[in-house]
């Protein structure tokens, strides 16, 4: 048990850590366009992935992480439109589409969370807009926040049945990730995507096709369970599957059980979802540094836990998400950021989509009536 003492110091502290993060003034240069050019994104999100959710993995597990090879190191800056701390659907929606909304509301504005009138284009849209094909991955279910911001302009988190009608009338090459309620294969025949459902389908899926994957929760493990893939393996198998096209991939990568165990104050099980996380960014990384004008970068959508170093030991303050700023690495362009500089995290998709020649990002999208 931690002491009252040491409780009221992490109380206190996080406190003091919240409203610093919210109201301190951000060190970016919006105005930033030109840089370099590169033809595929990988864009990897630790869902609720502290600077002290690595810490303790490292301190506690006794490693090293491939996070830690990273030159450009920096900070994002989470809050959502209408809290200064933000859920992952607000958070995943800023990371995707440069534009904050309210908590709940994913790939919307704010004041047209029905998207009666516009929305904004999220990453993934830019990229099959100049003839790139498109990924999203995730240990969370395919209706999950996170991997609904970079797939669909729905009001709420909640409505998954919109959720994935919208998934799978997108024009997505891969869309992987655990099982939704939603779902069926029927549904997803007709519209011509290959259902997937283990380790051994997903790598029977030929280049050429789209695959909706649903896996079950033991997806989000360290090392392969009940047969089905790791993080790094749909990783892997989903580059291969888009990296043929001339014009380029983008790929979002999201290790959602971070957040998920960080909730439940899970220390040890979190500690597996990081290695997870990082065994899918070697991967990544590796491809990266093996074809030149390839992109990485890897943050995440909001802190959860409040976890914080007291007396030596990490510990959470907290079950819930923080204000408190999120890791912002980076790989494959030296002007992404300067080595420690702080952004906003609408700052990211902004300078991803210059990064892939886009220097107009938000952009909105008008809906046809």
């Amino acid at each position: 048990m931690v002491p009252f003492a040491a409780k009221f110091i992490a109380f206190f502290t996080s406190l003091i850590l919240m409203f610093q993060a919210f109201w301190a003034l951000p060190d970016i240069d919006s105005q930033k366009t030109d840089f370099d050019e590169v033809k595929n994104v990988i864009f990897m999100i630790g869902d609720g992935m502290g600077f002290n959710s690595l810490e303790k993995t490292k301190a506690e597990n006794g490693v090293s992480l491939v996070m830690d090879t990273f030159e450009l190191n920096g900070r994002s800056r989470t809050s959502s439109a209408n809290s200064p701390i933000t859920d992952s659907a607000a958070g995943g929606t800023a990371l995707a589409t440069a534009v904050r909304t309210s908590n709940g509301a994913l790939g919307v504005y704010m004041t047209d969370k029905k998207n009666q009138v516009s929305h904004p284009m999220n990453l993934t849209e830019l990229a099959i807009s100049m003839g790139k094909l498109a990924g999203v991955i995730t240990t969370d279910s395919t209706a999950g926040a996170t991997p609904a911001s970079f797939s669909v302009h729905v009001a709420d988190r909640d409505y998954e049945d919109q959720i994935t009608a919208q998934q799978l009338a997108g024009d997505l090459t891969v869309m992987w990730g655990g099982i939704a309620g939603s779902f069926t294969a029927e549904a997803a025949a007709e519209y011509g995507w290959t259902h997937i459902y283990d380790e051994e389908s997903m790598n029977a899926v030929e280049e050429g096709s789209r695959s909706f994957g649903q896996f079950t929760s033991a997806l989000w493990h360290a090392q392969s369970t009940d047969g089905m893939p790791t993080l790094a393996e749909m990783t892997e198998k989903a580059i291969d599957l888009l990296d043929d096209d001339e014009d380029g991939f983008f790929l979002m990568v999201e290790g959602a059980h971070i957040d998920k165990h960080n909730h439940n104050k899970d220390g040890e099980n979190m500690k597996d979802a990081v290695m997870s996380f990082d065994a899918a960014i070697a991967v990544a990384l590796e491809y990266a540094k093996a074809h030149e004008g390839t992109l990485v970068v890897v943050t995440a959508d909001h802190e959860t836990g409040g976890i914080l170093k007291i007396a030596g030991d990490y510990v959470y303050s907290s079950g819930g998400h923080s204000a408190f700023n999120v890791p912002l690495l980076v790989y494959g362009c030296d002007d992404f950021i300067n080595d420690g500089q702080s952004i906003l995290n609408t700052e990211i998709a902004r300078r991803v989509a210059c990064a892939m020649g886009e220097p107009n990002f938000p952009i909105e999208v008008s809906v046809q009536s």
